[in-house]
């Protein structure tokens, strides 16, 4: 079993940064696909970001590519998303989760370990 647990989250207004982190537990991540979901108020959760196992793949939303930046640190276990410029409608509850067969399809089907998620809220 793998658990993981985000933070970083907070408010911020429209334009600033925030940095989530992912902490990963239990077992190792290294063979993992991991992803970044977020849902919005009376929103679907969606697809943000994603990285393969090795750093080699990295795959974004639309909304957020040029924005967003999703890195990992195998070592430490660790999931991170940059996230800068941004904007009102980034207002979420984000999520790390992890895929234990290593796929690089990031969709919310395809994960197989979640995150408890951490609130961003962003000021217009």
């Amino acid at each position: 079993q793998v658990q993981l647990a985000e933070s970083g989250g907070g408010l911020v207004q429209a334009g600033g940064s925030l940095r989530l982190s992912c902490a990963a537990s239990g077992r190792t991540i290294r063979s993992y696909g991991m992803g970044w979901f977020r849902q919005g108020p009376g929103k679907e959760r969606e697809f943000v970001a994603g990285i393969n196992w090795n750093r080699a793949i990295t795959g974004y939303a639309d909304s957020v590519k040029g924005r967003f930046t999703i890195s990992r640190d195998n070592a430490k276990n660790m999931l991170y998303l940059q996230m800068n410029s941004l904007k009102p409608e980034d207002t979420a509850v984000y999520y790390c989760a992890a895929d234990s067969m290593g796929n690089s399809r990031w969709t919310v089907d395809d994960m197989d370990y979640w995150g408890k998620g951490t609130v961003v809220t962003v000021s217009s």
